[in-house]
């Protein structure tokens, strides 16, 4: 049976919605999944990770707190569990965390490390991930004793696999890593859905003319339950930061539904949200690069649409 590690990770203590994907492309016949997640208290995520076939929890926690909350510990305290669950792949989102955490781990255990994938057949070793600005999709083999994965936030639909779940406790007890130490964290000025993980997001282009205006997609992403995301256009005037940024350059997304307001669509813009699975694009001009690639284009002024969109979903809520 082949044992496979995934690291969960949470938002304000709840698994992020994304992480049920991940976990879906690892199940499998004969796969016994285990979740580490960094938390002593993981029996309250039980009732969520049985449901898509995981195994065992694994709840890691640190000897010394101030251990924990250095990045490098934390993936040395991924590899500890690996090597006492003898688990020799792992998989993990493809988010800002992941891409901290996972070569870290990869480094340690001399393992190849594919990120950003959008399948996985553990079978033959091979992943499909997507290259060149998602002009095409490159399937890698991988080979080694170890494998470590990337998932892209939302490419592969969840797939419920409901098992019995068994927590077990780990504890780290290396050495903190003295070659640096964390001073301060900063959290984005920008609240709410986070970019890379929405299922829904409506972003604003050159047409929103200011920032100000920003605050109509806002609305109407509250409404939705939506994240807000921004051309680079948009970013380079300084009417958003540029964490909201969607493209080559900025976010890449793959989010259920994605509305682009006054955005022209340029190839760098279209790169990082063309896996997307329905997409709307509202603009006055019908020959827009956008217009011509989405699914529905609506030519019109997005001044009078998304309000008119907000006021009709809020009627319908209530």
């Amino acid at each position: 049976m082949k044992k496979i590690a995934i690291l969960i990770e949470t938002r304000q203590g709840k698994i992020k919605p994304s992480m049920h994907g991940v976990i879906t492309a690892a199940q499998g016949s004969g796969h016994e999944l285990f979740a580490l997640v960094f938390d002593s208290d993981g029996a309250k995520y039980t009732d969520e990770l049985k449901t898509f076939g995981i195994n065992k929890l694994v709840a890691i926690t640190f000897r010394d707190p101030a251990v924990g909350s250095n990045p490098d510990s934390r993936a040395r305290a991924i590899i500890q569990a690996m090597n006492h669950f003898e688990t020799h792949t792992l998989f993990a989102l493809t988010s800002l965390e992941g891409k901290d955490f996972l070569p870290r781990v990869a480094a340690r255990l001399d393992a190849p490390l594919v990120i950003d994938c959008l399948r996985v057949n553990l079978a033959d070793s091979t992943v499909e991930k997507p290259q060149f600005s998602g002009k095409t999709v490159a399937t890698i083999h991988v080979s080694g004793t170890h494998r470590i994965f990337g998932i892209r936030p939302n490419a592969i639909e969840p797939k419920p696999m409901p098992v019995d779940t068994e927590v077990v406790p780990f504890e780290y007890d290396g050495p903190n890593d003295g070659r640096y130490e964390v001073k301060e964290l900063r959290k984005s000025k920008v609240d709410g859905i986070d970019l890379s993980e929405a299922d829904i997001i409506i972003s604003g282009g050159r047409g929103m003319q200011n920032g100000e205006n920003f605050q109509m997609l806002h609305e109407c992403a509250r409404v939705m339950g939506a994240a807000v995301g921004a051309s680079r256009v948009a970013v380079d005037a300084g009417w958003v930061p540029h964490s909201m940024q969607v493209g080559q350059t900025g976010t890449t997304v793959c989010p259920k539904l994605y509305i682009a307001c006054g955005i022209s669509g340029s190839v760098q813009h279209f790169a990082g949200m063309k896996t997307s699975g329905t997409i709307v694009s509202i603009n006055t001009d019908p020959h827009a690069a956008m217009m011509q690639q989405c699914d529905y284009g609506i030519v019109g002024d997005l001044f009078e649409i998304v309000p008119t969109l907000t006021r009709q979903l809020i009627s319908v809520s209530q």
